[in-house]
């Protein structure tokens, strides 16, 4: 029999990064759980190849106006909408056989709420003597509507690993919960109890992460083991459309370099880990805390063949030539670099720093120090326009970089997220709160949003185009309606031809019928006047 259970439930979307979803936090507080004398288990939910479609909610329905053709081109975004992980039902068998008294359930972003929900339901249904909590972003900003859910007897608001011993405890010995940190609960007469987000000072008290309770087979980049590692919490900026940085409790704070040494020792030694993904919001804030754990990771792993990156995003104010010499020589591969937008106007409606100059410096540097770059903007937001999408798309066509494009969606806790209340923009759901659901229609249209996605694609194809040797194709009117070529950099190539001739989208599906994507023409037809004059760049 298992004390307690730890759940990071399936997701329902058009697609899923798996090295994205390692339960790290779930590992963290399992650590903590463990060094009090309880026992402990992780059931991973996402840790499946399974994955089979479903029928897109009715709420999302006006997205198969744009993602509901088959298209095998290199222009595609998503198509069919499926369950990722295991069924609920088969979750909540094996959480009953735990015989677990506890049941913690992640539930980290709002757009997968409602499945955190279900597999509360679906557990307490095969085991209704169990408590279940919730934690996670969501349930931080938005626990009184998570609470209405009756199955749901506790949130743990903020970090978790502290609350979570202190509740088992409570439990155990039916004690009051009224000291806990962060803690929601329903008192007799109906109404929540609720205590200030939980902070923990100092993070080098914790514990090592619980690698071991993880499905590591299932996270593994090629032949060895993909893991995470967070080496700080919190960020002291403001940026409008984050809903981290703007939780006054929520202070930036670092661990000791010797802490997050040590778990990357752990994790190398027990799991031959070999890409290792820091998950922290702004990594390389400090410079001089990151150059010393740069040096250590150097002087340790720099010839084991360590990958390591840093997917949330670089502030490029941060880094300069030492860092990216030291980034390098310690395993860095490529550079996920925060650009937000290339316009100065937008960029103060983001509260965001202009990096632009930045940005450009360290592009020259890691192309001498042969980094791969990806540079991100963000699409769609508030008092946004599609002229400025393409503007952004343009700046990095002119860039040694690769595009990546976000669609805004407002987070719950942000300020960004308020000013959509306010203009009555925000969608009806938690689930359109996401990327894939172009979520608000406001001074950029959901036809405009799609369409920029789309070119951030097309952009993209023409760089790799650039890398790999070939010419970009002259414009050409459009002549087949077939394309029986298998070869995906072909049939992209012809799509290119016709659309750098009358700015059409176009899509191929399986039996090679070419047919048009719905898009905004405007949008399409600006940037593509304008990418036949750029000076266009590969990565």
């Amino acid at each position: 029999m298992t004390d307690i259970l730890l759940i990071q439930p399936p997701i329902r979307d058009f697609y899923l990064t798996a090295k994205r979803t390692i339960p790290y936090g779930l590992a963290c507080i399992a650590s903590s759980l463990e060094k009090a004398g309880f026992s402990v288990e992780i059931f991973d939910g996402l840790a499946t190849s399974k994955s089979h479609k479903i029928q897109i909610p009715d709420e999302m329905s006006y997205l198969d106006g744009y993602y509901g053709k088959e298209d095998i081109s290199p222009f595609a975004l998503f198509n069919g909408f499926k369950h990722f992980g295991y069924s609920f039902e088969h979750i909540g068998k094996e959480a009953a056989k735990t015989g677990a008294f506890l049941v913690g359930i992640s539930s980290l972003f709002t757009p997968y709420a409602e499945y955190a929900l279900m597999t509360a339901e679906t557990v307490k249904a095969y085991n209704p003597n169990c408590k279940i909590v919730l934690g996670g972003h969501h349930p931080t900003a938005l626990y009184n509507r998570v609470m209405e859910n009756s199955v749901v007897d506790f949130v743990i608001r903020g970090e978790g690993e502290e609350s979570m011993v202190l509740l088992a405890a409570a439990i155990k010995e039916n004690k009051s919960l009224d000291l806990i940190p962060g803690i929601t609960y329903r008192k007799t007469d109906g109404s929540l109890y609720e205590n200030d987000p939980a902070l923990i000072n100092n993070l080098d008290d914790q514990p090592l992460p619980a690698i071991s309770l993880l499905k590591h087979n299932f996270y593994k980049r090629g032949k060895s083991a993909s893991i995470v590692i967070s080496a700080s919490r919190g960020c002291p900026m403001k940026c409008s459309y984050c809903s981290v940085s703007a939780l006054s409790y929520l202070k930036y704070r670092r661990r000791s370099i010797e802490s997050v040494l040590r778990e990357l020792d752990n994790n190398i030694s027990e799991n031959c880990a070999a890409f290792i993904d820091f998950e922290d919001e702004n990594l390389s804030l400090d410079k001089k805390w990151f150059s010393e754990l740069l040096c250590e990771i150097k002087l340790r792993y720099g010839k084991s063949g360590l990958e390591l990156r840093a997917m949330n995003g670089l502030l490029p104010t941060s880094l300069d030539e030492e860092m990216i010499c030291l980034m390098k020589g310690s395993g860095f591969k490529t550079l996920n670099l925060s650009l937000g937008s290339s316009s100065s106007e937008q960029l103060k409606r983001f509260n965001r720093p202009d990096v632009r100059e930045a940005f450009d410096k360290v592009l020259l540097l890691a192309e001498i120090y042969d980094l791969k770059a990806v540079g991100y903007i963000i699409a769609g937001a508030p008092y946004m326009r599609p002229e400025d999408s393409v503007s952004d798309l343009l700046y990095l066509t002119e860039r040694r970089v690769l595009a990546g494009v976000s669609i805004f969606y407002p987070s719950p806790g942000s300020s960004d997220f308020e000013l959509c209340r306010k203009l009555e923009i925000l969608p009806d759901k938690y689930s359109l709160m996401r990327s894939s659901a172009l979520p608000i229609s406001h001074t950029t249209d959901r036809k405009e949003a799609v369409t920029i996605l789309r070119l951030g694609r097309i952009l993209n194809f023409m760089k790799s185009l650039i890398d790999s040797g070939y010419k970009i194709p002259e414009p050409a009117p459009f002549m087949e309606d077939q394309i029986k070529s298998i070869d995906r950099t072909e049939t992209g190539i012809k799509l290119l031809k016709w659309f750098l001739f009358d700015a059409k989208i176009r899509g191929v599906n399986k039996e090679g019928c070419v047919y048009e994507h719905s898009i905004c023409a405007r949008t399409a037809g600006l940037f593509a006047e304008q990418i036949i004059k750029a000076d266009l760049k590969g990565c």
